[in-house]
This record gives C-alpha cells, structure tokens and sequence, in this order.
C-alpha cells in the first residue's frame, strides 16, 4: 500500500491538470537491485517525480524513457544491469539487474482504470492491477482470498504472460497504553507505513497533546480492539504495564490473525503474563504468538531506542509472514 499513498493520486493530478504523468513499475530484479518488484516512480511532463525504481541509480535514465512516452503514447520496457554500459552510465554500480515497465497515463493505462484503482486503495480494499506485457491489455482484480486461491498468487510479480502490482490492505497498528515510549513508537511506525490507533482508558495518558494527528481510543482494549477489527496487516502492542489494561488487549488479539502481538516487560514480568493467561487461553501455540520481552534486542535504553527495537521486530515479523 504504501506506493499507493501519494505516489498514484499525485500522478493522476498530473495527468488531469495537464502536464502529464507517468507510472514506471520494477517488474523484474536479478541479483541485489535495490529496490524490490513492484517498486513505483511517477514521472510528470515536466520532470517532477515521486516514488523511487532503484534507490536513486537509474531515476535519471528513466525519466528521460518517461517523457519520451507522453510523446509517443506507447508503454516500453527498459533493462539496466551491472554489465550494460548504460547501466554504468547511470550509476547501477551496485550491482545486479532491473527491469522497468514504463505507462504513460491516458494511453495504455486509462485515467478511468487509474482513478478506479485509487478509489479502491482509499477504502482500504486489496487490489491488484494486472497487466498483459505481450498486448498491454489491463484491469484490476479483487484481492480477497478467493482470487489468491484462484491464481495462486501472493505478491507482485509475473504470472504467465501478465504482471501483476498487488496494493495490499493498509499496515495497521494497534498500540496499548499512551505511555512515553508509545510516543516516539508512534511517530516510526507512521514513518514506516502503519496507520496507528493508541489506546488507553486512562485520560490522562491520552490526548492530542501526547499523540498529535494520530487515532485515540478511550475505551478499554477489548472494546476497542473489536471495533477495530484487526486482521493479518495489523500489530498489537501492549505498553501499558498494567495488567488489567494489557491482559484484555492479549487475549483480544489471540482471537485476530493479526501478524505480530508484542508485550512490555521484563523476562520474569512475561513468565507472569504467561501464567495468567494460560489459565483464560488454554493453548500454549496460541500463547507463542506473544513477543515478549518485546523488541530485538539490541541493549536498548532510551524510550526511542526502546521504540526502534519495537519497530524491527514488527517489521522482522512483517518480512518473514510475506503477508
């Protein structure tokens, strides 16, 4: 989702004021490039951009193939790698090859099919958009678990003669207790994609002073975590300390398929948690879901050391689900 964010309605508003806009897509990778498929670069007529293909070693070759298709009108494919002496020319020193699907928009990829694909990342559903590159030929397709059974298919990438960008639901994150370390863990999480709800019944740890331009819930956890809904794109993350805060919040989370729960607390503070909540959840793979103590451990200190370890382990998660 998150090179749906602004990358997609900034190059659509080009199109429509006029100027003009490219999309550019990692269709293909060899080796270490730098940026993974389905990676996206919006291209303006006038040489603005957005988004990234390669990490910054080949934007200034594609932007040039990206204007020369606003003039032409046609989709093209282009290749860099290590050994092509564009490539070097460019800048991909770093080794390995990538290959990039360029669409100016109005052409081959509508503005209707672009604004249709925006609508639906904006209610938050899964979608694909599918591509044929033999006949440029493309749609979108419902990304529920029927049509990853059907196809197959879990990430973007190609699947017969068609390639597909999958914009996934939004990464969530549900954090427990407004406490000081949930303020920095809020702020990196923002930053790396993740909308984020804090809760807390205790007002005095929840307001907008604390946690400005961010989703508060007073409710208690259960409560909150049933309205929130979480499914296998969110983390719960319990701070509070307080077990008749974080004990609701746990076993609320044990009946999600929410991708990663992590608790605060020391080793024994977490055998304690453990002990309780095995007399309520009587499942020890069911208890083995809960990171605790929470974070890599990486002898941090600080509350934003703290948040960081937080961060790596929730996205460590993340990678290893290839949800």
């Amino acid at each position: 989702m998150d090179k749906f964010n602004i990358i997609l309605p900034t190059a659509l508003e080009w199109h429509v004021s006029g100027v003009g806009g490219v999309i550019a897509t990692v269709i293909r990778t060899w080796g270490s490039a730098p940026r993974p498929i389905g990676s996206q670069l919006a291209v303006s007529g006038e040489g603005d951009i957005i988004g990234s293909v390669s990490g910054g070693c080949v934007e200034g070759a594609v932007i040039i193939e990206a204007l020369n298709t606003l003039k032409t009108g046609k989709n093209i494919i282009l290749e860099y790698g290590i050994s092509d002496e564009d490539a070097f020319a460019v800048g991909l020193a770093c080794g390995g090859n990538i290959q990039i699907l360029v669409e100016p928009i109005g052409f081959g990829l509508s503005e209707s099919t672009l604004t249709e694909l925006i609508h639906r990342c904006q209610r938050k559903e899964a979608v694909a958009y599918s591509i044929d590159i033999n006949s440029g030929v493309n749609k979108l397709i419902s990304w529920d678990v029927n049509a990853v059974n059907k196809l197959g298919i879990n990430n973007s990438g190609f699947y017969g003669t068609e390639f597909l960008v999958v914009y996934e639901k939004p990464l969530r994150m549900a954090v427990i207790g407004g406490v000081h370390i949930a303020q920095p863990l809020v702020n990196i999480a923002k930053m790396s994609g993740f909308s984020v709800l804090v809760i807390d019944p205790r007002s005095a740890f929840l307001n907008a002073k604390r946690f400005p331009e961010t989703e508060l819930s007073n409710l208690w956890p259960d409560e909150a975590l049933k309205l929130f809904k979480p499914d296998n794109r969110t983390a719960i993350i319990t701070l509070s300390h307080d077990p008749k805060i974080d004990d609701l919040a746990i076993i609320e989370a044990l009946t999600s398929n929410c991708f990663y729960i992590g608790c605060l607390g020391s080793k024994k503070t977490h055998s304690k948690r453990l002990d309780r909540l095995s007399r309520i959840v009587n499942s020890d793979a069911c208890l083995s879901r809960i990171h605790g103590p929470i974070g890599l451990k990486i002898k941090s200190q600080t509350p934003t050391e703290i948040a960081i370890s937080i961060m790596a382990e929730v996205i460590q998660s993340l990678r290893v689900n290839s949800i």
